[in-house]
């Protein structure tokens, strides 16, 4: 072969091996930050749960995750961003229950969709948290009957925060005031956060959250705890009976999950979901949830996603109950 042309194939063969380790580096999945989108303000649910779960990720991603407060809407603004990121497994979302609501709540109000269900896809459960009605511990409400009695006398007296409107803590309480055939006056928030904030300042009379967001106030006397809408009670408080236990049929999870974009591809997601399933069973991890009371309830992608089809339905037909709801200050 002629000295040129022996070089030329050198040189051609090269420039292959250089284009094929270039598209193996690019194609490599983490090979850089992922960004993990929490649609709520710091201190609430996701925020708790995502802050360790992501910690412990990293460990087997081997990549930084940036844990990013997108709130709004009851949680429809952060949502609505992971479901319109790229799908490159680079933009990721610890979303709520609330993640089932909000397009339903889109329907009900006739409002633009911010996102549909079929835009996202789900890694992983994290963790399924029983509701539970909270009062400060100087109100005069010592159950849940008294509550319920309360209201009926003062329709629209008895003020709550949450979340935003049609958010989790909002469809929990109202769900509430179906079963009891009560009205209570609403006060939306950006998050969980602000609005225990709200109720511990005296602005609110109560709240229907998760036990993690509020297990410290309760423990401290600060705050008191009248029901939960579990379908059990809470391990961690057996004195305090479910609604069911009380006489009103109302059942409400705060349940956290990892979910990316719907197109992201195939392996990439077996790689989250692999790290997902590391992360819950990291000791760092279950020692932060363990901190703050909250169960670590995992299932993988596909129970995932059978468990979110089930309960996507029952809420869409809450939300249909509870018709169209104005936000009122």
């Amino acid at each position: 072969m002629p000295v040129a042309a022996s070089f030329a194939l050198r040189l051609l063969l090269c420039i292959f091996a250089l284009c094929g380790a270039a598209a193996q580096a690019e194609d490599a999945y983490p090979n850089k930050s992922i960004s993990l989108i929490v649609p709520f303000p710091p201190g609430g649910v996701a925020d708790i749960t995502g802050r360790p779960f992501a910690a412990s990720m990293e460990k087997f991603l081997g990549q930084k995750i940036i844990v990013e407060n997108k709130a709004g809407a009851g949680g429809g603004i952060g949502m609505a961003q992971a479901a319109k990121a790229k799908p490159d497994g680079y933009t990721l979302l610890m979303a709520l229950s609330s993640i089932s609501v909000i397009p339903e709540a889109d329907r009900v109000l006739e409002r633009a969709p911010m996102y549909q269900l079929k835009d996202l896809t789900p890694i992983a459960l994290v963790s399924a948290d029983p509701t539970l009605l909270v009062v400060r511990a100087d109100s005069p409400w010592k159950t849940v009957k008294d509550f319920v009695e309360d209201a009926r006398r003062r329709p629209d007296a008895i003020t709550y925060s949450s979340s935003g409107v049609y958010g989790s803590l909002h469809v929990a309480m109202e769900s509430l005031a179906l079963a009891a055939d009560i009205r209570l006056h609403h006060v939306p928030y950006t998050g969980a956060g602000p609005a225990i904030v709200a109720l511990m300042g005296g602005h609110v009379d109560a709240i229907a959250t998760a036990e993690g967001t509020v297990a410290q106030h309760i423990r401290a006397g600060k705050l008191r705890a009248l029901a939960g809408w579990g379908e059990n009670r809470i391990a961690a408080m057996p004195d305090v009976p479910t609604m069911k236990e009380s006489g009103y049929d109302a059942v409400f999870y705060i349940w956290c999950g990892l979910f990316a974009p719907a197109a992201t591809p195939q392996p990439v997601i077996k790689t989250l979901r692999e790290a997902a399933k590391k992360a819950v069973g990291d000791p760092q991890f279950k020692s932060a949830m363990a901190a703050i009371d909250t169960p670590v309830a995992y299932l993988d992608a596909p129970e995932f996603q059978k468990f979110w089809d089930k309960d996507a339905k029952r809420l869409a037909i809450l939300v249909q109950k509870i018709g169209r709801i104005e936000e009122k200050n």
